[in-house]
């Protein structure tokens, strides 16, 4: 079967900072067959000249490819995308845990999946797992954000002699802390493994002969592939808008939602201004039909370029994008140096869309845990604190409950360079109509 005929997944890996995550999949794409041996063997070499020693050397091959990245250098992410035997992966960025949290929620990544990394060594797994952890942390995000199915790698097994007594220990912490933040833990493996030394990752470990369960990848094999989104409404975001001559108004974007095809009517939100598709095209191929998962441009009859906008959203005319003047959302504080008091305004990240944002009201602080209010009306909030409030964004901004559409309905609020929140719209509370500006 080639990659494409294969169900897509796309996989996000957690974890606390040295908990092993990068040496996990590093070393999982080397048995994989993903990276050859000569490959690390080279980083291991560049490795071992910065005096990092070979134990790095399977994390190495992924901070080397993110370094370039950052420096800005394409290079072939081959090994970013990978296969098990039911499978194609793509394996979305986790290193950086402010990144990641960005990425999580501006829907830079859907992830589908996740593997969470958890060290067995006493005290790495507390620091990991306890308030302020980030394993913890990350766990609350992707539940929030809908990631349904997760699996959980416990690592450094080597390091506790793998015995069976430490394993069963940090699975009842990992456990306890997964079902608090709303995951059915019957449903996860837990699975013992050693991301150095390579046990269970692909191989069965003759280390715990005590371990009857899956490796890891065969735990990703068990995964469900995701429905397309297809039956819902249509909406694109806008990446791009280019004016072509001789074409005319071409916006680039990914469908998150439905279908669309050539001379179909559509609207532009905010705007509200009416459009037909004239023409479709992916990498250069002319389409008659795209649908949700699909990147491409397309060729909009009777748009003036003024009239639409990076963060605009594009739908049915029957079924027209929502436009927020006011919504009511649910956030948590990933990062703040001090406290925020209503009238705060960052930066608001929502699918393609950056806008001022102020947060109006702070409805409710609520538990984390289980979604009960706290206290009503707290005068600020601070570092770890979940909260309902309203949010005006300066402009009228297109997005959607995620209740609804889950693509498009989470956001993040960024100051200052930094990730300060991220949330999920519960209800649009007032709305924008173009036609009554």
């Amino acid at each position: 079967m080639s990659a494409s005929k294969k169900p897509h997944m796309n996989l996000v890996v957690t974890g606390h900072v040295d908990n092993g995550k990068s040496t996990t999949v590093g070393h999982l794409m080397v048995d994989l067959g993903v990276i050859d041996q000569r490959t690390i063997d080279s980083f291991a070499k560049e490795s071992e000249a910065t005096g990092k020693g070979d134990t790095f050397k399977y994390a190495w091959v992924l901070d080397s490819i993110k370094d370039e990245r950052e420096r800005g250098i394409t290079i072939d992410l081959a090994f970013q995308k990978f296969e098990t035997p039911k499978f194609f992966y793509t394996l979305i960025d986790a290193p950086g845990h402010r990144d990641f949290i960005k990425n999580m929620i501006t829907g830079a990544s859907e992830a589908d999946a996740s593997i969470l990394v958890v060290s067995v060594k006493p005290g790495e797994t507390e620091a990991a797992t306890e308030p302020g952890g980030q394993a913890r942390e990350h766990a609350f995000l992707s539940r929030t954000l809908g990631v349904g199915q997760i699996v959980v790698a416990l690592n450094k097994m080597d390091d506790v002699g793998y015995t069976e007594a430490r394993y069963n220990e940090v699975k009842e912490i990992v456990e306890k802390m997964l079902k608090m933040v709303g995951y059915n833990t019957s449903k996860v493996s837990f699975i013992p493994v050693s991301a150095w030394k390579g046990d269970n990752l692909v191989k069965k470990s003759e280390n715990m002969p005590w371990y009857k369960g899956q490796t890891l990848a065969e735990a990703l094999d068990s995964f469900t592939p995701p429905e397309k989104p297809i039956n819902k409404p249509l909406r694109i975001p806008v990446q791009d808008v280019y004016t072509i001559t001789g074409v005319g108004t071409v916006p680039v974007g990914r469908v998150e939602t439905g279908k669309m095809k050539t001379n179909e009517k559509v609207i532009v939100m905010p705007s509200g201004v009416p459009g037909e598709i004239k023409s479709i095209e992916t990498h250069h191929t002319q389409m008659d039909y795209a649908e949700a998962g699909d990147n491409i441009g397309f060729n909009l009859r009777g748009v003036d370029k003024k009239a639409i906008h990076r963060g605009d959203i594009i739908g049915n005319i029957d079924s027209p994008p929502s436009v927020a003047k006011e919504f009511e959302a649910q956030i948590i504080v990933i990062h703040h140096p001090t406290a925020m008091a209503p009238g705060y305004t960052p930066v608001l990240h929502a699918h393609t869309a950056q806008v001022a944002a102020t947060i109006s009201d702070f409805v409710a602080k609520i538990d984390p845990k289980t979604g009960g209010i706290v206290e009503e009306k707290p005068k600020f909030l601070k570092t770890g604190d979940a909260a309902i409030v309203k949010i005006r964004p300066v402009r009228p901004l297109a997005i959607e409950t995620f209740k609804e559409f889950p693509e498009i309905g989470r956001f993040a609020l960024r100051d200052m360079g930094t990730t300060i929140a991220a949330g999920i719209v519960k209800t649009i509370t007032e709305k924008y109509d173009p036609n009554k500006k």
